[in-house]
């Protein structure tokens, strides 16, 4: 019998500061949540509206944003299918973490 060790749960702070370095860490994901909160939903749109941005990145990028929650994906039952991304209210208030950050860099600039 094989006795497996119990790991201890992550807690909350240590999740999101994981999901933090994650998205911050990576230039595209920034890209993709100002696309979407400027109104940029569907991934066609967004792929054409940054020049360098891929198919195969962006999906990525969407997937990891939904799997920590800070996008939804909604897909509506046409054809050709048709998907569109929109920023949960947990994304709503990461981003205004971005924000922040963002307004603390501008100050650092204006020094």
């Amino acid at each position: 019998m094989t006795v497996k060790a119990k790991r201890s749960p992550r807690s909350s702070r240590q999740r999101v500061a994981a999901m933090v370095e994650d998205v911050i860490g990576c230039k595209w994901s920034l890209t993709v949540l100002c696309l979407v909160r400027q109104g940029v939903r569907r991934p066609g749109a967004m792929e054409h509206a940054v020049p360098g941005l891929s198919a195969k990145v962006l999906n990525e990028r969407l997937k990891k944003l939904t799997r920590y929650g800070v996008l939804q994906r909604t897909s509506y039952p046409e054809i050709p299918p048709r998907v569109e991304y929109s920023l949960t209210s947990f994304g709503e208030r990461f981003a205004g973490i971005l924000d922040q950050i963002r307004r603390l860099e501008d100050e650092l600039d204006g020094e």
